[in-house]
């Protein structure tokens, strides 16, 4: 079967295989014929060679980690032939540590989690996948076009879950947020935030385009300067570029009692002043907390899976800009200056 794989390590090692394995029973009783897969930054640096882990016994990896798929057959019986469903990313660690006991695995101590297209398990990037029931989220069927995005939308439902539990330590009543970054966690991220009700701005640095007519289209308000351009305090950020100095900025303009969630994860090597005293006694004496966030376990998935059912698909298929059958594999992984989020397609989509 047709499968895209890198040799973990070894840049420009990206190819498409016509004859890659069946998956094999010990992946777990569900066949999942796949139906497209999400293509994001960390693909790409993994195509780079800045890291990513074969399984083992294995030099190649497949990728994919944003999955859509529908089901071939579950002998379990928990699923039915042909229900629409995603692949979680992350399987717990086999010690295993007290929270991926506790099925928390997105929160695992010791870092001997497993993730799928990323660390020492096979993507989703292949014709077809088998996957452990648990492992897999029912989709509704009228998300077919756009199911593809839970993966990205199951990371902000595990911020807004964190910032709901943090909001609770005293009276939480949150009025305005705050999205940095339109990219599509941070668009998903503005689309929660609108179905909780509150005043939403998102702010990026594009001043035209896709991006401010997404926004817009969430009855939100869009922003294309910098934070300290700002003319309020958010009750809640959610930090979606990591962008070093977006970062900092954020702390410094978050409201009294407020939160800030960081989701963006930064490059390193670069260093910037900052008056960390200052940003200190700021933190300290307005009771503001700084957290971050990446992953999701299986809740945050069905949480993620009831946002997508509420939201109109019409806004969500803008999301994804470009759509790429796999035999156009490579341009799929080639970053263009209009893309949001990208799609590869497997036959069975257009099928």
């Amino acid at each position: 079967m047709f499968a895209v794989t890198v040799i973990p390590g070894t840049p420009d090692s990206l190819r498409l295989v016509d004859d890659f394995p069946e998956p094999p029973p010990r992946e777990g009783p569900v066949l999942v014929e796949a139906l497209s897969v999400g293509v994001c930054a960390t693909d790409r640096e993994i195509i780079d060679g800045g890291f990513g882990e074969a399984p083992e016994g294995s030099d190649t990896l497949v990728l994919g980690h944003e999955s859509l798929g529908r089901v071939i057959e579950d002998p379990t019986g928990q699923l039915r032939p042909g229900e629409l469903v995603a692949g979680i990313v992350r399987h717990p660690d086999p010690v295993p540590c007290a929270n991926c006991a506790a099925r928390e695995w997105d929160m695992c101590r010791n870092g001997r989690y497993t993730e799928h297209g990323i660390k020492a398990l096979h993507g989703f990037a292949r014709e077809r996948w088998r996957t452990q029931p648990e492992f897999a989220v029912p989709l509704a069927p009228g998300l077919a076009g756009v199911g593809v995005l839970l993966e990205p939308a199951s990371v902000v439902a595990k911020g807004w879950e964190h910032i709901d539990r943090i909001g609770a330590r005293a009276v939480w009543r949150p009025r305005r947020a705050l999205v940095t970054g339109a990219g599509p966690i941070g668009l998903l991220a503005a689309l929660l935030a609108q179905q909780r009700g509150l005043e939403v701005h998102v702010l990026d640095r594009a001043e035209r385009g896709h991006k401010p007519a997404l926004v817009d289209g969430l009855g939100a308000t869009y922003h294309a300067g910098t934070v300290m351009d700002l003319d309020f305090e958010p009750d809640v950020v959610l930090e979606c570029t990591g962008a070093p100095t977006v970062v900092i900025d954020v702390m410094d303009k978050v409201g009294r009692n407020g939160i800030v969630c960081l989701t963006g994860v930064s490059s390193g090597g670069r260093t910037i002043e900052i008056d960390a005293g200052a940003l200190n006694r700021s933190l300290v004496l307005e009771n503001n907390v700084v957290f971050g966030s990446v992953n999701a376990n299986r809740r945050h998935w069905l949480q993620a899976a009831d946002a997508l059912a509420r939201a109109d698909v019409g806004w969500l298929g803008r999301l994804i800009t470009r759509r790429e059958d796999v035999a156009h594999y490579a341009e799929a992984y080639e970053g263009q200056p209009d893309d949001i989020k990208v799609v590869l397609n497997f036959p069975a989509a257009t099928g």
